[in-house]
């Protein structure tokens, strides 16, 4: 319950930052007839949203299991950051095509409009704003294990890179004159191409999860050294990993000797069960199935 508070808090906090800085860039892009600036706001904007489907998947993720999800709604988070990638994208595509439709615009001989000084004002308070929230978001989505709130903390990274490009383009229109306005949508394709990127990573690790795709090969190899570490334990296999949420699910096959009572065997799965949780935290799902050692594995 307190990691869901902690994570509802900080994701507020970039909801009325993306709210006020979607006002303020519209009202600068209108007076001062920046396109690019509109454009900034449109993504701030879709930020704004994206905060809102985080909140609610949050409190659903939170969900201790029922009936219905045996092994909890943690998924929930998940499928939260494949709805923030794909957003994600959409606002790359949007940078990248109206970016290219002003170059197409200016290389048959148009000319480009000018921006105002108060646009390049708002670009720039956007940069510092949405950066600090980034990092912010971030530190916090990664302690807490959050996969949604880390997917939502690029949102930020990608509304500041998105501003830098405004920046870019509205400052050099501003200091070289008005035919040097084309680098406006030359800077909104690099920034839209490096959110491509950004969102094909965080579209990955979700898809990954959503699919049960295994923990990273040395995470296995660490669980298996764990085992190892009990001397009467021998031969893990059947090794079987996921992640569900900010939790990961663990199954492995262990042989024992054959002799000991089940109370004992059990002890010691217990002890192995523990030292997965001291490791990869209390909420970790573990399962060990005991084998004798003359019984070969299935």
């Amino acid at each position: 319950m307190e990691r869901t508070k902690e994570l509802t808090r900080v994701t507020l906090l970039g909801s009325a930052g993306n709210f006020l800085l979607t006002a303020f860039k519209f009202a600068a892009g209108i007076l001062g007839h920046s396109s690019a600036m509109i454009a900034d706001a449109v993504h701030s904007l879709s930020d704004f949203v994206t905060d809102l489907i985080v909140l609610v998947f949050i409190r659903i993720g939170a969900k201790p299991q029922d009936k219905s999800h045996d092994y909890g709604h943690g998924k929930f988070e998940t499928l939260a950051t494949l709805f923030v990638s794909l957003a994600l994208v959409a606002a790359a595509i949007g940078i990248i095509g109206s970016g290219a439709v002003k170059f197409a615009r200016w290389l048959r001989g148009e000319t480009l409009v000018m921006p105002g000084r108060l646009a390049l004002w708002a670009a720039l308070i956007s940069i510092v704003v949405k950066e600090i929230l980034y990092r912010y978001t971030i530190s916090r989505g990664k302690a807490l294990g959050s996969a949604a709130v880390v997917a939502n903390a690029w949102h930020h990274r990608s509304d500041a890179l998105s501003s830098v490009g405004a920046a870019i383009g509205i400052g050099g229109a501003l200091l070289l004159g008005q035919k040097w306005a084309v680098l406006d949508p030359l800077a909104s394709i690099v920034v839209g191409a490096m959110l491509i990127k950004v969102a094909w990573e965080l579209l990955r690790t979700s898809t990954g999860e959503l699919t049960d795709e295994s923990l990273p090969a040395e995470t296995e190899r660490e669980i298996e050294d764990i085992i190892h570490s009990f001397p009467d334990v021998s031969e893990p296999h059947n090794l079987r990993t996921r992640r569900i949420g900010n939790r990961i699910a663990i199954e492995a096959h262990v042989r024992m000797d054959g002799s000991r009572t089940l109370a004992d065997a059990h002890e010691r799965v217990s002890d192995i069960e523990r030292k997965i949780k001291q490791r990869f935290g209390k909420e970790t799902l573990v399962t060990i199935h005991m084998e004798p050692r003359s019984q070969k594995s299935e």
